[in-house]
């Protein structure tokens, strides 16, 4: 074995180490939830894996998810009233695997009740921060709404410009516009011209995103425009974070599940049985902000590597 090679591997139990401490000194309770799911994730643009019960069908569905996420059990545990609580575990997301991406990946997720996205946001910081300190590293922290990094990177308003305006920074990268609606538009700025800009040692929070970008996470009024409460982290190019001002609301939760499921339909996607056991809790959620942050980018970031095969014992092609 590589000496790079132990090393982060020890670095990674280092970083585990950390995650607990910092979670016990604050009285966030750690919890185990289920890998397989009856229900999947219906984001039209994550895949998920799938397989097969082959015992007795009174167990429940035959076919079963390996989740993306352990958002949803952990919310269902909320709703039953046990407070901050977080998991730090193996998820599964099809047809990712490179440089960037591995199938089978750790995450870090966490809520707190009583909080919203801006306090989760800090905390969340704080914990990135700690973590580089195990590398002897310092970031400076920049912080922004999601409008205000477009005006003041890309001098156009994201709420407001046409999808001609937001196509015309990405001329050079020579992007078919077949299919692509607003928020891909959004998404493509974010990550070809905006992402390489951020600094390295710089951490980057953007807050309060686009409505239409709000997935499971509250809207706000906020004046002459109405914005999610979400966030996501940065620190140099890559985004580590992503966390919500949690929606408490049933009905509403799952007509945004069941507009992906027709965003899925429209690109030929097999269309994703919704999670009842969630939906049925959901308006039982305290008010609570939650946060997934993505454990081997942050490996990757300490380590400075831009390979993540260089943070995983095996990585999947030699799983």
């Amino acid at each position: 074995m590589s000496g790079a090679r132990s090393d982060n591997l020890r670095l990674r139990a280092r970083c585990y180490r950390l995650v607990r401490e910092f979670f016990h000194a604050r009285g966030v309770l750690e919890v185990e939830t289920p890998i397989l799911s009856a229900a999947g994730n219906t984001e039209p643009n994550i895949e998920s894996f799938t397989t097969r019960f082959s015992g007795h069908r009174d167990a429940g569905a035959a076919e079963r998810w390996l989740r993306t996420s352990p958002e949803f059990p952990l919310k269902r545990l909320l709703a039953e009233g046990l407070g901050d609580c977080y998991e730090l575990g193996r998820v599964f997301r099809n047809g990712e695997a490179g440089r960037r991406h591995n199938p089978e990946f750790t995450m870090l997720e966490w809520y707190r009740v009583g909080w919203d996205h801006r306090a989760l946001m800090d905390e969340t910081c704080t914990l990135v921060q700690q973590a580089l300190a195990l590398q002897g590293r310092t970031a400076t922290v920049r912080r922004l709404s999601y409008r205000e990094l477009f005006q003041q990177e890309l001098g156009l308003d994201p709420l407001r410009a046409s999808e001609q305006e937001l196509a015309a920074p990405l001329a050079a990268f020579a992007i078919s516009p077949d299919g692509l609606v607003r928020d891909d538009w959004l998404d493509l700025l974010i990550t070809h011209c905006l992402q390489p800009r951020f600094a390295p040692d710089t951490i980057t929070l953007i807050h309060d995103f686009p409505a239409s970008q709000c997935a499971l996470a509250r809207l706000r009024d906020d004046g002459d425009r109405v914005v999610a409460e979400r966030f996501e982290l940065y620190l140099g190019p890559y985004e580590l974070a992503n966390g919500y001002h949690e929606l408490n609301d049933a009905a509403e939760q799952r007509a945004r599940f069941q507009h992906d499921n027709l965003r899925r339909r429209a690109r030929g996607l097999r269309e994703v049985p919704l999670d009842e056991n969630l939906l049925a809790a959901l308006d039982d959620l305290p008010d609570c902000a939650g946060v997934a942050l993505g454990v081997e980018r942050l490996l990757m970031c300490l380590a400075q590597t831009d390979d993540i095969r260089a943070v995983l014992a095996y990585p999947f092609a030699t799983a």
